[in-house]
């Protein structure tokens, strides 16, 4: 079940919702913060893990939502 991270343009409120693949598709859920539904999905940093370098690298990064 991936989770999908989405921003709040009316009060700024980032927030995560988990998605699982029987619920309907939801475009742009309800802000828990203020309920609006003036929302949209950001695109998320991925982390990387390689056993052989025994790291953890940040492939993408933002600092601003992404429509």
């Amino acid at each position: 079940m991936p989770i999908y991270e989405y921003h709040c343009d009316d009060c700024g409120h980032d927030f995560e919702k988990l998605v699982r693949f029987s619920d309907p598709v939801i475009n742009s859920p309800d802000c828990p913060g203020c309920h609006s539904e003036n929302t949209h999905k950001r695109i998320s940093a991925v982390a990387v893990f390689s056993a052989s370098q025994n790291q953890s690298v940040s492939s993408c990064s933002s600092s601003g939502p992404f429509r």
